[in-house]
């Protein structure tokens, strides 16, 4: 059966073409220049804010897994998002594809961030979140249709090997590399949930091929959320760094936001670091008998994989 991965290319979709072909499927990757992974998989190239431009792929798919990475800023989101999902669902409508569409937790209602479940209800209070918000909605609208058959993994911030673009690899990773002090926003005392990102294409992966999955958001296993300061110490200590952290305060984030655009996207996701932050994902690991990896565990094992490279 063959499996189409929408917006190949980053560490989730690598990771998650790696275990579908585990599984015994037939990987077909999809994105403007896709590159093989395993060398075993159909290659297709695609702008998927055409629509249509990508049917031949969907094309006899099974299971299609939209895991597109779009630039980081509230203005391409708002144009470009809704856009995408919607050249999504009615290719998956046309072609009886079944959709699993990986997705993060910004629609959900700040005041809960405490304790994220499946059923947190959306109440976003950012640019990028409300765009979430719109998109989950049209296709959970299309899933109450009955028109398509799909299911929504939410990840929190991931992290691991190769995980280029998340916050924690720009602010601790590459700092510790150049041999700098590890960075934090905001404050570092509120736990924060991390998803290390070999559990969450496992995650996806055993969704896509599941009989029991589908009309349903599922939250990726997540370990126990930590304090910023702790997990800025497993990192230092994996990487054998001497322990030290620089914490942003919002009058400093402010004034770099000015110069900085990176900065500015992230100023508004600044309640995740100013509250306690978990994802609860036991409904994920009680049902399909899933385990995360302790945050420790996939620290240490991504800075091997780091080291190795030299």
């Amino acid at each position: 059966m063959k499996h189409t991965i929408l917006g190949a290319g980053g560490v989730i979709a690598n990771l998650l073409s790696e275990e579908l072909q585990n599984k015994g499927k037939t990987v077909c990757l999809v994105s403007r220049k896709p590159k093989p992974v395993t060398g075993k998989e159909e290659l297709f190239s695609a702008d998927l804010t055409k629509a249509g431009s990508f049917d031949k792929a969907m094309e006899g798919a099974e299971v299609a897994y939209l895991v597109v990475g779009i630039p980081y800023e509230a203005t391409i989101w708002e144009a470009v998002w809704p856009v995408v999902m919607r050249n999504v669902i009615d290719s998956a409508i046309k072609h009886g594809t079944k959709l699993v569409f990986f997705d993060n937790i910004y629609m959900y209602d700040p005041s809960a961030l405490g304790n994220l479940t499946e059923e947190t209800p959306y109440k976003p209070n950012s640019r990028k979140g409300e765009v979430r918000a719109q998109i989950a909605t049209m296709l959970q609208e299309a899933m109450a249709s009955g028109k398509i058959t799909a299911c929504i993994a939410r990840s929190a911030d991931f992290y691991g090997y190769k995980a280029e673009n998340s916050f924690f690899r720009s602010t601790v990773v590459d700092r510790l590399m150049a041999g700098k002090t590890p960075q934090w926003l905001l404050t570092d005392t509120p736990v924060h949930a991390l998803t290390y990102a070999p559990d969450a294409a496992k995650g996806t992966a055993i969704l896509g091929c599941s009989d029991n999955a589908w009309g349903e958001v599922w939250h990726l296993p997540t370990a126990p959320s930590l304090p910023g300061k702790e997990i800025v110490a497993l990192a230092c200590k994996a990487w054998g760094s001497k322990y030290g952290i620089q914490v942003l305060p919002s009058w400093l984030l402010n004034i770099l936001a000015l110069f900085t655009s990176p900065l500015r996207e992230v100023k508004e996701m600044g309640y995740q670091f100013q509250l306690d932050y978990r994802l609860n994902s036991s409904k994920m690991e009680r049902v399909f008998h899933l385990k995360p990896t302790p945050i420790a565990e996939g620290i240490a094992e991504m800075a091997a994989a780091y080291k190795k490279e030299k």
